[in-house]
Order: C-alpha cells, then structure tokens, then sequence
C-alpha cells in the first residue's frame, strides 16, 4: 500500500513540505519509524527530538511550517491527520461481496447492492439490509431488524427483532443488540418478568465495541444517537439515550433510563445510576460512579485513585470513624457556643 507525499497532502488536507514525490509504505509510531514510513507528533514533547525520528515522512503542526525542513505534512491537528492516515493505510480484511451458502436467510428478507454475509449467518424474517454491508460468520440479525447502508457486522454477532440502524454503523465481534432490559416486578418472594417491548435505535456512524450489550427498550425506546463510540465491554440498559458523538470507554455500565447528553466523554469503568440526567459536553473520568444528574458542563471525578496498600488500610480505619468525629465535632461546637 503505496501513497505519494503528494497524494497524502491532498487526502488529509494538510500543507505539503518537502519532496511531494516521496513514496510512502507504512504508518508508524514515531520511535519505531523508519525508511518509508510515515508518523506524527502531536504530543510536544516529541517536538525536541525530531532529529531522533528515522522516518521518511512526519506530519507536523501548522506553526512548524518554515521551521522544519524535512519532509512533512503540516496540519493544525496532527493527531486528526494520524487518525486519516489510519484509514488510508488500514489493512483490515473486507469481506468479498457475496451470500455465503450455508447462510440461512429467510425468503422474505430485503438485501441491498453490494452485500457481503459470510458463513452460517442468519437472518430472520422481514429484516432489511442496506447497500455495501458486510455481515460476517455467525452473526444473528432478528425478526424486523434493519441495518442501513454501509454497515459492517462482525462474527458472533447478536442483533435482536426490531433494532434500527442507520449508516455505517459497526458493531464487533461477541455484542449483543436488543436484549431484554433487566425488568421484573417483586410478587410475594418472586420475580414476575417484565416483557421488554421498545426497541433499539442506532444513528449514522456509530461504532460499538467487542462484548457490549445494549437492550431494548421496556416501553419507548434505547436510542444510540449519530456519531456515538462505545468502547469493549459496556452494558447500556434500557431506554439509556446517549447524545451525538459522545464517547464511552470500555468497562462502563450505564443503568436505566439515563439520558445522556451531546459530545460527552465517559472514561473507562465508569458506573451511572438509573433515570438521571446528563447534559452536553460532560466529561467523567474513569472509575467515577455517577449517582445524580449533571446539569453543567465540565469535567467530573469520584472515587480513590490506586495507593499503597497500607496507606489504603489506614485510609479505610479512619473512614470508619468518620461518624464518630463528625459527632464529637459537634459536641466541641456545641461547648464553644454554650460559653460564648
């Protein structure tokens, strides 16, 4: 895979310096480049040791133009020019445009142009596929279901009945779409199980990691607006409504009926409770548990970082007495405004 400095320039939007008839092969990190590679710095401390980088191409702030003689593409945003290059240079397999034999597909199902399902899928009735998608082995895709054009199913894939995607959605191998929320009514020492009867909606380019689980809705529906990335092992529980081009790291679970709202950054490990509000452009950082709604924009942080764990044990005895000293504190207050 072959890429003029040129033709890179071109496709990423970037200022050209040096050689535009330099042939690029491969993208790499900046300390592993080397002759026919192409990195990027965005982190400024790699800006002191450009002379230490063997790569044959770099792509470099905007204000290092003039500056820097080498070869290199200058962009405001290095680090959105490594996520382009990432693209072009990606060798992730395609599936080859056909229907698989021992596909089991039923005869009323509506498959576009260009379609790609692999070995043993299976598709139930009513279903709608777009164009250009490609459904890979052993993936399920229910009753009613559609996936819009470009969408791209890896292998072992659960897609329940009724769930609704839109463009260029992905979703990795082992997830599950659609399952029952976590309903039941206590009866006299039992549970009484709750049918969960809304449905899934998935926006345009949504992409959703390896082992995560998204249920449908118990009545309205759990919708996954455009643009959102959900990392590997999430749980994202009924009716949850995550805005436009929020992230969400791995590891995270999301409870009921939580809104959550546009641009938001939910770090790794992160617990929300269910039927609170998050509004736009929050960030949460890893490990925090969320109990009540955020109504301002800002970044947000709960729990204890890692330490030593004797520290940790001395930490916990005096948390332990907490009550106690919030009591005699009390008592002294009390004492001190009894003589004055």
């Amino acid at each position: 895979m072959a890429h003029s400095l040129t033709s890179l320039a071109s496709q990423l939007s970037a200022e050209l310096g040096g050689n535009g008839d330099l042939v690029l092969f491969r993208l790499a990190t900046f300390d592993s480049a080397k002759e026919g590679d192409i990195t990027f710095v965005s982190d400024k401390k790699l800006l002191a040791r450009l002379d230490d980088c063997n790569a044959s191409a770099i792509v470099l702030p905007s204000a290092l133009k003039g500056v820097y003689q080498g070869d290199a593409l200058f962009m405001d945003n290095p680090y959105v020019g490594y996520a382009l290059l990432a693209r072009l240079f990606d060798t992730t397999p395609n599936l080859t445009a056909k229907i698989a034999e021992s596909a089991q597909i039923h005869e009323s199902v509506t498959i576009g142009q260009n379609v790609a399902i692999a070995d043993n899928v299976v598709i139930a009735e009513g279903a709608k596929i777009g164009d250009n998608c490609q459904i890979f082995a052993n993936s399920v895709i229910g009753e009613g279901s559609i996936l819009g054009n470009g969408c791209k199913i890896y292998s072992n894939v659960s897609i329940y009945h009724r769930c609704f995607f839109g463009n260029n959605v992905i979703i990795h191998a082992n997830s599950v779409i659609g399952s029952d929320g976590f309903g039941n009514a206590p009866y006299q020492g039992t549970w009484v199980k709750i049918p969960q009867i809304g449905n899934v909606i998935i926006g345009n380019n949504v992409e959703i990691g390896s082992n995560t689980s998204v249920d449908r809705g118990a009545l309205s529906d759990t919708i996954i607006g455009n643009g959102v990335k959900i990392d590997n092992l999430c749980q994202i529980a009924h009716n949850v409504n995550i805005g436009e081009h929020t992230a969400v790291a791995g590891g995270t679970n999301i409870a009921g009926s939580t809104q959550i709202g546009k641009n938001c950054i939910v770090g790794g490990s992160v617990a929300m409770n269910g039927h609170i509000t998050v509004t736009d452009n929050v960030v949460i950082t890893g490990n925090s548990m969320v109990m009540r709604s955020i109504d301002k924009a800002g970044m947000y942080s709960s729990g204890v970082p890692a330490q030593e764990n004797r520290a940790w044990r001395k930490t916990t005895a005096y948390t332990l007495k907490i009550e106690e000293l919030f009591k005699r504190i009390k008592q002294l207050e009390k004492q001190i405004e009894d003589k004055n």
